[in-house]
């Protein structure tokens, strides 16, 4: 039985963080190369492609583990992809009712909870998809995944001055 612990926890926290940034990117980015975050190019399959294939391979993963994970992502991409144009959607009418002559602070609430509602579901099923992907590998392979995501959010921290994310 594993036991609980703080270092276990936040092992396999780093590793579904890991998962969920390159899902996350992929996401975020519409068809046909639109800018993504971080001024990145590129649609979610390339994303996941290259995103997903680097992380696996950085870990030593299998040919088979590769597929599996691939077919994980790809699930829930091909799940998540009516949820983009919807927001796409919900987007362009909050900007429609930001922008009208009068503004109605009630459509406005409405619209915010719907969009909120739609991005909890994709973070739902990006989250299960997080879960399946990371079973696939080893315990070492998810060690060794955590470690190279501790270097690279310290790598980042540097780039932006030691501030820690999101200031």
């Amino acid at each position: 039985m594993n036991k609980f612990s703080i270092s276990n926890f936040g092992k396999k926290f780093a590793v579904v963080a890991a998962f969920a940034a390159v899902a996350a990117s992929a996401q975020a980015m519409g068809p046909g190369g639109a800018m993504g975050p971080g001024g990145m190019r590129g649609g979610p399959d390339m994303m996941m492609g290259r995103g997903i294939e680097h992380m696996l391979d950085s870990v030593d993963a299998s040919d088979a583990q590769h597929a599996q994970i691939k077919q994980i992502m790809q699930a829930a991409m091909a799940d998540l992809k009516p949820q983009r144009e919807a927001g796409r959607q919900m987007h362009a009418q909050m900007m429609a009712l930001l922008s009208a002559p009068s503004i109605d602070a009630g459509a406005v609430e409405n619209l915010r909870q719907q969009m909120q509602a739609q991005h909890e579901q994709g973070s739902k099923r990006m989250s299960q998809a997080m879960v399946d992907a990371a079973r696939v590998l080893s315990p070492e392979q998810r060690a060794k995944l955590a470690e190279r995501m501790k270097k690279m959010q310290a790598r980042m921290a540097e780039h932006r001055g030691g501030k820690p994310a999101g200031q």
